[in-house]
């Protein structure tokens, strides 16, 4: 079982932080005044920090590009140094991709696409190996390690595609995520390791997935999982989840390493209206808090739940432009740079 007891983290991905710094944007906190974003956010109680890591980004599309896909391992590191010296965790979250892994795109990385497949598993261990090395001379170790982003239908497509409600592709997916978690063992022995799906709202897709691992005898220490209430259904249904989790796999903390929710639509290329994703909280800042509040107060509930993760909670574009478009679901407004309410719900 895991032991109620265990460090609990609070932070969020801040991986676009150096982006906005480099633009000069201010952040600030609710009441106006300038603060500096690290040491402001621990102030609020945050302990641990997620950066994301991709293999080639230089080669994604224009368009994510211009959505934030930047963070090469140069970029990912300085970053890592920033929130080692603020004192916080460091969450690694190896993409394995040139652009986003989600459960609706998992691009084979530029410099694998050719390779034969039965070679792959050695590429991942190579690369993460090096990636931990690079870290791990620039003074940024880990703490905790996330081998794939959203992989509910596998990763690096098409060899690592799976049927996330059945069984077809997991042998090959789980050849893949071994040679990541050799190279994270014996390169940060003391991380822990996360394995991360996108299906919260789905007890059946979850727990067959985790049973896939098991069965192949995937080693990690965490289930990590993506829950937005758009996305995901109500609050009960996580409940429901994180109930089940605890009874089938009692000895897995569990993270929600992704979480988050509107406060507008302004700007927002995908939102077809400006009300769309409102049927359990309103699209305004009072719904983002309303929801901030009931997360925390329904993670507080579960004992293996022992991280809460805020996905791009830097989203600042007050000053110069840093994306073409708005997604509206940071923790900073972006027309004046104040700390949302939500922010200050975001708490253990």
């Amino acid at each position: 079982m895991v032991a109620a007891a265990q460090q609990r983290y609070l932070g969020g991905d801040l991986s676009m932080l150096p982006s906005y710094e480099d633009a000069g944007t201010v952040y600030r906190d609710s009441a106006g005044k300038q603060v500096k974003p690290l040491r402001f956010l621990k102030r609020q109680g945050w302990n641990a920090v997620r950066v994301r890591l991709f293999v080639d980004p230089q080669f994604a599309s224009k368009e994510h590009q211009g959505e934030g896909v930047c963070q090469d391992l140069d970029y990912v590191i300085r970053l890592s140094r920033q929130v080692k010296k603020a004192g916080l965790a460091l969450m690694l979250d190896f993409h394995y991709s040139d652009t986003w892994a989600d459960p609706a795109k998992q691009f084979m990385p530029k410099r694998w696409k050719e390779a034969a497949p039965e070679t792959l598993p050695d590429s991942v261990y190579a690369y993460t190996r090096h990636c931990l090395q690079r870290m791990i001379t620039a003074g940024c170790v880990p703490e905790m390690i996330q081998v794939g982003n959203e992989i509910t239908n596998g990763m690096m497509w098409e060899v690592g595609r799976v049927n996330a409600a059945g069984s077809e592709g997991f042998d090959v997916l789980s050849r893949l995520l071994k040679g990541g978690v050799r190279a994270c063992r014996e390169m940060c022995p003391k991380a822990k390791l996360i394995i991360h799906t996108e299906k919260a709202g789905d007890w059946t897709v979850t727990k067959n997935f985790y049973e896939q691992m098991r069965r192949y005898q995937v080693d990690y220490d965490i289930i990590g999982l993506s829950y937005y209430p758009m996305w995901h259904d109500r609050l009960p249904v996580l409940h429901n989840t994180l109930d089940s989790l605890a009874a089938v796999f009692p000895e897995k903390e569990v993270m929600i390493v992704e979480t988050a929710a509107y406060y507008s639509h302004e700007n927002d290329r995908w939102a077809k209206s400006p009300d769309q994703y409102s049927e359990f909280y309103p699209i305004t800042t009072e719904g983002q808090r309303q929801f901030t509040a009931e997360l925390m107060a329904e993670l507080r509930r579960h004992p293996q739940v022992t991280g809460v993760f805020w996905w791009f909670p830097e989203e600042n574009e007050s000053g110069r432009q840093v994306t073409n478009y708005w997604l509206n679901r940071g923790l900073f407004d972006n027309h004046t740079g104040r700390a949302k309410p939500a922010l200050y719900e975001l708490k253990w």
